[in-house]
């Protein structure tokens, strides 16, 4: 199976990684001193997993010299939509899964009038690694996760495939036919983590055990489900409750993704996050107290560290 990761980041780096191991044909398309150390010196991807090193590591910068592939990871940055999708076109063939996996919940439906509906499938990738320096992934926790399927509910020989090189990739994986309800289920619990953790600057295991602090998560993680139902997405009723466990067992040291952006000074996914959820809560008429509170004290960082 031919892959194309766009973006090598700490997504796009970690499962391109292994599903190169499991021994896909994958190529990344990458930029700057990023890529210049992948061509170099290879990827590495470290964390209690398990290493990996890519070495040599097929790399480029230019979507043409790549060709239609069968699946293309679609891992940039949630700014950076419509400007990669234009630039992928030469990626896409009649066949190819264009897999987005960015946070936020509307990817897919952003990427579709630049790509066309056949080519875009829905993903969620559930994984805590960032870039540690130019060439080295590093991974917080085992975790790894990604759950995509076709937009229209359909089961496709496409997704099959994929399904069959996560698999020998070791990571887990689902080809599911709700993958909208998946999309908003890890919207809930991102959107609320990004806030909280990126509100206080620290992460869960300085967090969780204080009543008022955990009440942050207590009171935001309703708040997106009920915008979800408002939208007519089947969520599960006792949803809340599992993300509030969860949200209790993740890696005392972890942090979101955007989180780590907020600490190095780099621009934020908030307006698709945190801010998604208070644009939807007024269209709806549902009520986020909690979230207008975070989104307002985060937004002067939006564009990266005030000047």
């Amino acid at each position: 199976m031919r892959i194309a990761v766009i973006g090598a980041g700490g997504v796009g780096g970690a499962f391109g990684a292994a599903l190169a191991k499991g021994g896909a044909d994958v190529t990344f398309l990458a930029r700057g001193a990023h890529l210049k150390a992948m061509r170099e010196n290879g990827l590495k991807v470290l964390g209690p997993r398990g290493d990996i090193h890519l070495q040599p590591t097929n790399a480029t910068d230019d979507p043409a010299a790549i060709g239609p592939v069968d699946v293309a990871l679609f891992c940039v940055k949630l700014w950076d939509v419509e400007s990669a999708g234009a630039a992928i076109k030469p990626l896409v063939g009649p066949n190819t899964a264009v897999i987005p996996l960015q946070n936020g919940i509307d990817a897919s439906e952003r990427l579709i009038p630049i790509l066309g509906k056949d080519a875009v499938m829905g993903g969620v990738a559930q994984i805590s690694a960032t870039i540690a320096e130019p060439g080295v992934i590093r991974q917080t926790g085992t975790f790894m996760r990604l759950v995509f399927g076709e937009l229209d509910g359909r089961p496709s020989a496409r997704g099959a495939a994929f399904h069959a090189a996560c698999q020998a990739a070791g990571f887990e994986s689902t080809n599911t036919n709700e993958i909208l309800v998946a999309l908003w289920e890890k919207f809930v619990l991102l959107a609320t983590n990004s806030s909280v953790v990126s509100l206080t600057r620290l992460p869960f295991g300085k967090l969780r055990d204080d009543p008022e602090v955990f009440s942050l998560f207590e009171k935001s993680i309703p708040e997106v489900a009920a915008v979800g139902r408002a939208r007519g997405v089947k969520l599960a009723a006792d949803l809340e409750e599992r993300l509030l466990k969860a949200t209790r067992t993740f890696p005392a040291e972890m942090m979101p993704s955007m989180t780590v952006d907020l600490l190095r000074g780099n621009k934020l996914e908030l307006p698709w996050l945190g801010g998604k959820v208070v644009a939807l809560g007024r269209e709806l008429g549902v009520p986020t107290p909690t979230y207008d509170v975070m989104y307002a004290a985060l937004k002067p960082y939006a564009n990266g560290k005030p000047a």
